[in-house]
């Protein structure tokens, strides 16, 4: 049995059931559980990165049903059951809810963070995140960037994960700390803002049911993760690579090949992708200026 460290902080209600936990570290490839330190830390992350994708397949499949519902992730064990059981992540609301609970579940001084994709520009914060802070030295947790090895956080000097594939990089701007990465629906790469830390699990759970009604992952399947030296998945119609040698190889398929993709290179297990509806078309989000101009043609 592993040996586990369970925080006895102000997160105690975080904390994921010991044996859920031990089977989680299992799967993650651990005999024992990681110290609490920046190393277990470190080992902790990579593993994440290997084996947790970042994915909106339940979501997907919970939202076209208009389940009624919590949204698939809501809590951690949630997540975590249907990752053993499947193979899936989430998207970021449940991913860095999931991150965060395992986290301090092994005793990381973990704490949770609101930040903005700026997938377009003047847009509201989308997204969730992770920090975990070490001799106040703090380091970036993202299970959606899923970069592969902590991206340390700092407002006086660019910082980086350097790889071809899933590097990042970290700058401060207008009072901000700006993230650069490669998101595989959008190969050339955009920013990602770090807005406050010490978010609240109520404040998570929030920002996720907002999602419900409009989001860029309740349209079309979304998934990625770390295979070797290469990124891998689908996005919004494509399957994408991203090589090691710094060339990306993206590819139209039909709703078969997304399906084999999502299987045999995402690891997704057969159950959950043959429940997994056709991909449509996503629509501009409601009140923005292409959905209002688009309501005005249809009624020419």
């Amino acid at each position: 049995m592993l040996a586990v460290c369970m925080n006895t902080s102000v997160e105690t209600r975080t904390e994921l059931p010991r044996a859920l936990v031990e089977r989680v570290l299992a799967r993650l490839g651990f005999t024992a559980a990681p110290e609490p330190t920046l190393d277990g830390l470190r080992a902790v992350y990579g593993a994440w990165c290997r084996c947790i994708p970042f994915d909106n397949i339940r979501k997907l499949i919970h939202v076209r049903a208009a389940s009624s519902g919590p949204l698939p992730g809501s809590s951690a064990v949630d997540f975590l059951e249907a990752w053993l059981r499947h193979g899936t992540g989430g998207t970021c609301w449940s991913n860095a809810g999931a991150t965060h609970a395992l986290l301090v579940s092994l005793g990381f001084p973990a704490v949770r963070g609101i930040a903005t994709m700026l997938a377009a520009p003047n847009i509201p914060p989308n997204h969730g995140t992770v920090q975990v802070t070490f001799d106040d030295v703090r380091y970036l947790v993202d299970g959606s960037i899923l970069c592969g090895e902590l991206l340390r956080l700092d407002e006086h000097e660019t910082t980086r994960v350097e790889h071809p594939a899933r590097g990042v990089q970290c700058a401060q701007r207008d009072g901000h700390l700006y993230i650069a990465w490669r998101p595989l629906h959008k190969v050339d790469g955009f920013e990602c803002r770090l807005e406050r830390f010490g978010a609240t699990a109520e404040d998570f759970q929030e920002m996720y049911e907002r999602t419900r009604g409009w989001s860029p992952f309740n349209y079309e399947a979304n998934a990625r993760t770390n295979r070797g030296d290469e990124v891998v998945g689908v996005a919004f119609g494509d399957a994408v690579t991203l090589r090691v040698d710094g060339s990306v190889e993206q590819t139209p398929v039909t709703r078969a090949e997304r399906d084999r993709v999502l299987i045999e290179k995402v690891g997704l297990s057969e159950e959950i992708v043959a429940q997994l509806p056709a991909d449509v078309e996503t629509p501009p989000p409601p009140g923005s200026r292409t959905a209002m101009r688009m309501s005005l043609e249809a009624e020419d």
